[in-house]
């Protein structure tokens, strides 16, 4: 892991879920910003139903929260929790399987630290809080069995990963279409997938 140097200004730290709730506004603002512009293109009504989601987030298994903040405002935040077994039905999560195969799929994701959303404001960009916040919630990880998926319309977001050391595992078929997986850096799995 490299050195972060995020202003001095802006604090990184876990959250515990019973504290998140003054910092709602906050995430809300974040998340609007973050996923409004493409490839996202997600619009304040889609802002306010991932708060109703992170409501039921919380109560996951292994669910931790990271947030920085500058002064009282929040500017980026994110959120992980451990990948049950059976791995999950819903959202991308059957894309990911079928790549995968059950027996891949178990092995190396489920039980693992799953991180789920990543968010900066646009205003807070380049200062370093994406790794410092992805650091926050995988640090604590003792395995380093950490994982995530994203779109493969976001490019750029692939690119940042993959210059943070995360190895993709799954590639979608390249319309654009469907989400990859990135193991973190830290996951034990051997080389190569």
């Amino acid at each position: 892991m490299t050195t972060l140097h995020i202003p001095p200004t802006v604090r990184v730290a876990l959250v515990p879920r019973e504290r998140l709730e003054p910092h709602l506004d906050g995430i809300r603002s974040v998340y609007a910003s973050a996923f409004g512009a493409p490839p996202w293109r997600e619009d304040e009504t889609m802002a306010g139903a991932y708060l109703d989601r992170l409501a039921e987030d919380t109560s996951r298994p292994g669910f931790l929260a990271a947030l920085a903040r500058e002064g009282g405002t929040v500017v980026g935040f994110a959120t992980a929790w451990t990948t049950p077994t059976p791995f999950p039905a819903g959202r991308c999560y059957p894309q990911i399987a079928a790549a995968l195969g059950p027996d891949r799929t178990r092995d190396l994701l489920c039980g693992g630290q799953e991180v789920d959303e990543l968010a900066v404001h646009t205003r807070a960009r380049g200062l370093g809080l994406g790794p410092a916040l992805l650091h926050a919630i995988t640090a604590p990880v003792a395995d380093g069995r950490s994982w995530l998926l994203t779109s493969v319309r976001a490019v750029g977001t692939m690119r940042f990963y993959r210059r943070l050391g995360w190895r993709q595992i799954t590639h979608p078929a390249p319309e654009g279409r469907g989400a990859a997986a990135f193991l973190g850096p830290r996951h034990p799995a051997p080389l190569p997938l």
